[in-house]
């Protein structure tokens, strides 16, 4: 089965290959349109105030089970907004590195279309300057 429904999109983040920008195809290009979607803090783009997700927001929060299960809420709704490609199948919010400024966010989807599974890891910083 061909996959070109799956997409081909710049490469995240932007390079440039033999003078041209570089492109990612199928399940790498979903793998980066969901690390954009979470590295994007809503409001940030102005064409698209909408896009993002609003971890950004959590930053300098109290590192307790209110904030973690809202980081949760948060990522699960940014994914289901912008990226209908995928089903969210589970979403956890680690915080065994918060005292090094660091949560991380292990995040299982699906491919809607193919069914494929995956799992992406989104190291969050909260502390400044990170």
């Amino acid at each position: 089965m061909p996959k070109e429904f799956l997409g081909v999109g710049w490469k995240f983040p932007v390079t440039v290959d033999s003078g041209k920008i570089a492109m990612s195809k199928y399940e790498d290009d979903i793998r980066e349109a969901i690390w954009l979607i979470l590295s994007t803090a809503k409001g940030e783009r102005i064409m698209h105030p909408d896009f993002g997700c609003e971890i950004h927001d959590m930053v300098f929060q109290t590192v307790n089970v209110v904030t973690l299960s809202s980081i949760e809420m948060a990522v699960r709704e940014a994914l289901t907004l912008h990226e209908p490609r995928i089903k969210v199948m589970r979403i956890d919010v680690s915080s065994e590195e918060a005292l090094e400024g660091k949560l991380v966010i292990n995040i299982d989807y699906c491919v809607k279309t193919t069914d494929n599974q995956f799992n992406i890891v989104y190291p969050f910083d909260i502390s400044e300057g990170k």
